[in-house]
């Protein structure tokens, strides 16, 4: 199980990705292909051309952190439509906690929750 707070916003790949790579490689992923910044603490999320391996990147205090899981049998879920569009698409957290535990988002019905207003910084 992850613990994530609600501010962390999650981004997921839709195009496959050598999950051979590491820090730097995915790091890099996260730049050239996402055209995020992967020192901002949200979580960054690739999949293999199979979809039978996942790898999550995240910046934290000093370093990265990388969580990798491979499934044994079956497939992680597409969590996209129109993939060819968008080089990525964001879940929230409970979405991807989803994700990893093998449910179909878009089968699953999300029902909407409280949550307070964000406040937004005058410059």
């Amino acid at each position: 199980m992850l613990l994530l707070p609600g501010a962390v916003k999650v981004y997921v790949a839709t195009q496959p990705v050598r999950l051979n790579r590491s820090f730097d490689g995915l790091s890099n992923a996260v730049r050239e292909v996402l055209g995020k910044d992967p020192l901002c603490g949200h979580v960054f999320v690739f999949t293999n051309r199979r979809r039978t391996m996942v790898k999550l990147l995240v910046w934290t205090r000093g370093g990265f952190t990388i969580l990798h899981k491979r499934l044994e049998r079956g497939t992680f879920a597409r969590v996209f439509g129109r993939e060819e569009m968008r080089t990525h698409v964001e879940i929230d957290v409970h979405e991807l906690s989803m994700l990893l535990e093998g449910i179909e988002l878009s089968a699953g019905r999300v029902s909407k929750r409280w949550a307070p207003a964000r406040h937004t910084r005058a410059a």
